[in-house]
């Protein structure tokens, strides 16, 4: 019989709630609803919000005993969060059906296993063993699931935010996804807790032309103008800048893999480290890739209009410089349009919450180790920090060493151990029952 937590994950998987972006969306509902009937089992009472039709993020408070919680500390609220939209999933290229939940080699595979319906199931399996069991955390926690996070919360957490900032009354730290997992290095097995996320900057280049016949000598050529500065863009190599977190864990991990910093670089210290480097480098410094390419109509037909998106993510506080410097490289004959932009957070390894999610971890993995790092993508984190909640990455996964699980984050084959989710689950459950 297939255990609680990945039963659950299972069920979500096959809800197929791909997010296109832009508003174009499967929707994500019927897994809302999935979810509050869980939360309504537990006996609480689940609150439904759409942002647009379809657009659905459901939340629910537990209360909390605030046993040797003094009153003076205002008694505050933990923000427990995850998302239920994924992104796209292209058959084709899977070993499997991305939204069949598949069981296979000892793994839950499916789009959504890892980012994020594996941590909205811990949450839910973590809950029922506290509240199933007559016991009641230490302080409220307000039970969000948001949908939209992949389009960057504007149909989900961002919308909720702004409407129902009453649901999130005394809440001063949240925690939530892509932070808590084993990377395996040296033969030291250590977790990375997310405890920043850069910006996101995703801006829409334009370039205008003179329309004309495809056998004509053609000077101003949208095409030509825009793939000259999508070639410029996406090959710049942007230096190096390390924050106080990447300097703590560019040092341990220079020790984990006894190297000296002095003489090994952050780059190469952190490409040794083998597939967490991926994730981690991207941290280091600004990256810009371009994602999409649009323009034209037939093939002898030169257009008046060509255009492309950039994936633009960088350090907190150095967005303007960025977008300056952007505009300096592709010339003034480029429009920069601003889709979408958000803050970038950076929060210290310290503190009473970052202390009780190391201690958690340790007592369920005593010879591991817990780093600090700063996520290279963002999370619903964002929108909470506008309420003043500060945000932490922690959903807790034991992973082998050899499963490059960075890579599963919007790949192919995503999956995720079955024995990770119950490690998840009983770390997560300790973690809300005890902080």
């Amino acid at each position: 019989m297939l255990e609680e937590t990945a039963s659950i994950a299972r069920d979500l998987i096959r809800f197929d709630t791909t997010n296109y972006g832009e508003g174009r969306s499967n929707g994500e509902t019927e897994a809302a609803e999935y979810l509050g009937a869980h939360l309504e089992k537990l006996g609480l009472t689940p609150e439904y919000f759409d942002a647009a039709p379809g657009r659905t993020s459901v939340i629910a408070r537990v209360e909390g005993s605030y046993e040797g919680i003094p009153a003076s500390d205002n008694r505050p609220a933990l923000v427990v969060h995850g998302h239920t939209d994924v992104v796209p999933a292209d058959a084709a290229n899977w070993s499997v059906d991305p939204f069949a939940g598949e069981i296979k080699d000892g793994m839950l595979w499916g789009r959504g296993a890892v980012d994020m319906k594996d941590m909205d199931a811990m949450i839910i399996a973590a809950l029922t063993d506290i509240l199933g069991a007559g016991k009641q955390p230490r302080r409220d926690l307000v039970i969000a699931f948001f949908s939209d996070e992949e389009n960057g919360g504007v149909f989900g957490s961002q919308h909720v935010v702004k409407t129902q900032p009453q649901l999130f009354a005394g809440a001063t730290e949240a925690i939530s996804e892509v932070g808590g997992y084993s990377i395996t290095m040296n033969g030291q097995r250590a977790y990375l807790l997310q405890t920043g996320e850069k910006a996101l900057i995703w801006i829409k280049l334009v370039a205008r032309g003179t329309a004309a016949h495809g056998s004509r000598v053609m000077q101003n050529n949208a095409i030509t103008k825009l793939a000259e500065a999508v070639a410029k863009i996406g090959r710049r190599e942007w230096p190096i800048h390390l924050t106080s977190t990447t300097e703590q864990l560019i040092g341990e991990l220079a020790r984990i893999m006894e190297t000296d910093p002095q003489k090994v670089g952050p780059d190469e210290i952190v490409l040794s480290t083998g597939t967490a480097g991926g994730f981690i480098r991207g941290s280091l410094r600004t990256t810009t890739n371009p994602t999409l390419l649009a323009g034209g109509y037939k093939h002898n037909v030169i257009p008046d209009f060509a255009e492309a998106l950039v994936d633009i993510r960088t350090l907190a506080g150095e967005e303007e410089a960025v977008l300056a410097e952007i505009r300096e490289l592709i010339g003034d004959e480029i429009e920069i349009v601003i889709m979408h932009q958000d803050i970038g957070l950076e929060t210290p390894f310290e503190g009473p919450l970052v202390d009780a999610m190391v201690d958690t971890l340790i007592a369920h993995d005593p010879e591991a180790t817990v780093l600090p790092y700063i996520l290279s993508g963002g999370t619903d984190n964002k929108a909470l920090s506008t309420l003043g909640i500060t945000g932490y990455g922690f959903a807790p996964l034991r992973l082998p060493a050899e499963l490059d699980f960075p890579g599963m984050f919007h790949g192919v084959d995503e999956r995720v151990p079955l024995d990770a989710l119950v490690f998840g689950r009983g770390v997560l459950g300790d973690l809300l029952l005890n902080y």
